[in-house]
């Protein structure tokens, strides 16, 4: 089964960069200077941040987002 998280990707002006976060999980953030190299470092991230918060008993397999992508 793959699980699917909400992501959101803003521009951040003052710090001339894109932003991805997750909201699902608070402080996992990453950093590009276009979408797609924000994207792709937010991937190696999302792992160790799920197996950590699973070890600590929060429940992530449902996630609570419904959308897919912002524009």
């Amino acid at each position: 089964m793959t699980t699917h998280y909400e992501i959101i990707i803003d521009w951040l002006e003052d710090g001339n960069a894109f932003v991805v976060e997750v909201p699902e999980t608070p402080a996992c953030l990453a950093y590009g200077d276009c979408h797609e190299n924000a994207w792709a470092s937010v991937k190696p991230a999302l792992r160790p941040w799920i197996d950590a918060a699973r070890e600590f008993g929060r429940d992530l397999s449902k996630p609570e987002g419904c959308r897919l992508m912002l524009a």
